[in-house]
């Protein structure tokens, strides 16, 4: 037979009342009653509606994650660290995968208002202007991981994307190469990688070396589009010693097609890419590449989001992790 409320409250000797608000997390109850309720409820298995409680309490205890590509090797380390956290303080996940579809995650955002979740976790491809408007108009409690809007509008946990960028790009004018190619997103789409190309010209800049635009491929993140980069490098007859490629995916693919032409990595041509995913660590060339600590920024943004759901002030609503440049064998020593 299912324990019920009534059961939990005679086990543990008090009201319906006092179970009730220590299922809410009301604060007067005193930690010595909290103890035998918890106690009783353990006991009993006892399982609360989780429907009449959230009708009641206009909380759900759960969290929306909308996230664009379910199939990177990135994205999943994120999901990781947000639901650890969430786990920590007794909250439920909805994720959604919206395949880099905005019409999807338009679809998504008003599904988990629907389902009356209390807060979202909003990883995007583009931040396009209609899916900020649709978020604002859903007035639901929202954290931005990976990226965030230019008007700083949502609280939001990231890298410095431009100045990782930069690094990245000084890093192989350190090495002595002279004409560096780049393989990312547009620099104008309204999302985190494409600040990255104003890293790439920054750094060259500072070096008095001119932005070549026959070396700069505007393409996707996938192992794919860096096939296709590097065959469109050689439609246009161009001649690179290095490479800033966007995400470790596209990096490999790009890898993959410079081999098939016979060009060697890095004894022919340097390559930096992004993200430092499990992959790059096992891939041949070891990919050097940009850490993003995925794994904290999937935990600041949900200790964030659940601050904000709580109505507890955020010491920053703006987070810019570290980054760090790992150096592996894609790039000579």
């Amino acid at each position: 037979m299912v324990a019920s409320i009534k059961d939990v409250a005679r086990e543990a000797g008090v009201s319906i009342a006092t179970v009730s608000r220590v299922l809410n997390e009301v604060d007067v109850v005193n930690e010595e009653t909290k103890k035998r309720v918890m106690e009783a409820i353990k006991k009993l298995g006892y399982r609360p509606n989780i429907v009449a409680r959230s009708l009641k309490t206009q909380r759900t205890k759960t969290v929306g994650i909308v996230m664009p590509d379910i199939s990177s090797a990135f994205y999943p380390e994120i999901v990781r660290g947000a639901e650890d956290v969430a786990n920590i303080y007794n909250y439920n996940i909805i994720l959604c995968n919206t395949d880099l579809d905005t019409g999807r995650e338009k679809d998504y955002l008003r599904v988990l208002k629907e389902k009356m979740v209390d807060g979202i976790i909003y990883m995007s491809n583009s931040l396009a202007p209609e899916i900020l408007q649709l978020t604002k108009d859903l007035d639901l409690p929202t954290v931005l991981v990976e990226t965030n809007d230019d008007e700083k509008i949502f609280p939001s946990v990231t890298i410095d994307n431009e100045g990782a960028a930069l690094d990245a790009t000084s890093y192989l004018i350190q090495k002595g190469n002279k004409s560096i190619a780049y393989i990312g997103t547009h620099y104008e789409v309204k999302n985190a990688s494409a600040k990255r190309y104003l890293g790439y010209k920054a750094a060259l800049e500072e070096a008095d070396m001119k932005v070549d635009s026959s070396k700069v491929i505007f393409t996707g993140l996938k192992a794919k589009h860096g096939e296709e980069a590097i065959e469109e490098l050689t439609r246009r007859n161009v001649k690179f010693d290095s490479i800033v490629c966007c995400s470790d995916e596209l990096a490999m693919g790009a890898i993959n097609k410079l081999r098939e032409k016979g060009i060697k990595v890095p004894e022919d041509v340097d390559v930096v890419s992004f993200n430092n995913t499990y992959v790059a660590s096992i891939y041949y060339p070891k990919l050097t590449t940009i850490d993003q600590p995925s794994y904290d920024m999937g935990s600041v943004g949900m200790r964030m989001l659940i601050k904000i759901i709580n109505k507890k002030p955020l010491d920053v609503t703006q987070y810019v992790l570290p980054h760090n440049l790992i150096e592996r064998d894609s790039c000579k020593k």
